[in-house]
């Protein structure tokens, strides 16, 4: 485990994020099921690691090269089950499955951190009703749904499910019904949260030239087609840039390059909400430049964009004024309680705030005083803690800050080449 220390600086210059991790996901399973094909731009993390570790066990194989990675299928092995290591890497789970189900691969999933307590009711409720036996193994502690053993294959049919858990069970169940012989239908049973996420999934799946019908509660997707191979160039994260834009607001000002403002990508409601905030933001052609302005405190329905929040907070930690946001509580089953780690952290710091059932209340300060925090092993929250560190009168600890590896490991390589004046100290 391994300590970063912020001083406080002014943030200056042009980062650029990472690509999309999302997006890397679902081109790398398309494409492994496509047999074939090119992702340019796949971003470098531990759990774009597991996604490429997970779909070798589809028959194909994922090579580096210059711009990416190329995809091409190869023999599968015929002996046994495949073994899945998710590591801790819920997407790469819930996507995965089904589609193993789908193909009848037979396989044993495991996984690291909290996946192992993350839950799999979806799935492991309707799967057992198409064809599909999930059985959790003895040595899973109590509550855990891995280590877990799939078995049978997948038909289709009518699988009706909530949307507000999970939007991961939805795109994983889009990928993976397509490759049966059945026609199926997917029906939301409540509203669907996070839905910037499964049109990621649609649009990766009519690069691949396989058809989806959308109704008004859910989808109808026709059975036995054929995933072709397609060429895919990931695009920037909106997730990551959130930092970068959150850094440039309360610590200076900052150019983001890279970034696709018509994307697909739930999070580039970033923009609006730091705006609403009162932030001053203005995009040109060198990118979305983020200046230092004075603050507000709004409210936020979080449900559509969880993967905001703990950025959200630390802002709202420097807004005048309160800021409530709402419809969270699914945060607390991340590689974190996220809602709490990001109480604790910011208040260890000097912030305010408050934890409530499905969310926080921030009352914002104009300056915190520093200290040390945990990252709780949580990437966001790690991140999440050194926008705060810019908002901070004495220098920041953030203790167990390499969890940034999850997703963008070069975190803060590229958080020092924002600013001149102060430092950032790893220790281990």
């Amino acid at each position: 485990m391994s300590d970063v220390i912020i001083s406080s600086f002014a943030v200056t210059g042009a980062v650029s994020p990472p690509p999309s991790k999302s997006e890397a996901h679902r081109a790398l399973i398309a494409a492994a099921l496509a047999g074939e094909g090119t992702i340019q731009d796949l971003p470098q993390s531990a759990d774009i690691e597991a996604t490429r570790r997970a779909v070798s066990g589809l028959g194909v194989c994922v090579e580096d090269i210059r711009e990416g990675v190329s995809l091409s299928r190869r023999i599968p092995s015929l002996a046994g089950e495949a073994e899945v290591d998710c590591g801790e890497c819920g997407t790469t789970l819930r996507l995965i499955l089904p589609v193993y189900a789908a193909l009848g691969i037979p396989a044993r999933f495991t996984g690291s951190g909290r996946l192992p307590q993350r839950p799999l009711s979806v799935y492991q409720e309707l799967l057992p009703r198409h064809g599909v036996t999930l059985q959790t193994e003895p040595e899973a502690g109590a509550g855990d749904c891995l280590p877990l053993r799939l078995s049978g294959r997948l038909t289709g049919g009518e699988y009706c499910l909530p949307g507000d858990i999970s939007s991961q069970f939805v795109s994983g169940l889009l990928l993976a019904l397509p490759l049966c012989r059945e026609d199926s239908v997917i029906r939301l049973t409540s509203p669907l949260e996070s839905a910037g996420y499964v049109r990621m999934t649609l649009e990766a799946m009519r690069r691949a030239g396989v058809q989806v019908e959308t109704e008004k509660d859910g989808w109808r997707i026709p059975g036995g087609q054929v995933y072709r191979p397609f060429r895919y160039t990931v695009e920037g994260d909106w997730s990551q840039a959130a930092f970068l834009l959150a850094a440039g607001i309360v610590g200076g000002e900052l150019i983001v390059p890279g970034l696709n403002t018509a994307s697909f990508q739930g999070d580039r409601e970033i923009l609006d909400l730091l705006r609403a905030f009162g932030a001053d933001i203005s995009v040109d052609r060198a990118g979305i430049r983020c200046r230092k302005a004075p603050l507000c405190g709004i409210t936020i329905d979080a449900s559509q964009i969880p993967d905001l929040v703990p950025v959200l907070a630390a802002v709202a930690s420097l807004a005048q004024g309160r800021t409530y946001i709402l419809g969270a509580a699914r945060l607390r089953l991340k590689e974190s309680d996220r809602l709490a780690a990001m109480a604790r952290g910011l208040n260890a710091l000097g912030a305010e705030v408050e934890e409530r059932p499905d969310g926080l209340i921030v009352y914002g300060k104009p300056r915190l005083t520093g200290g040390t925090a945990s990252a709780c092993n949580d990437h966001r929250v790690a991140m999440s803690l050194a926008v705060a560190a810019l908002g901070c009168r004495e220098p920041v600890t953030i203790v167990g800050a390499d969890c940034v590896s999850k997703s963008w490991p070069l975190f803060f390589h590229d958080f020092i080449r924002m600013g001149g004046e102060g430092h950032v100290f790893q220790r281990g």
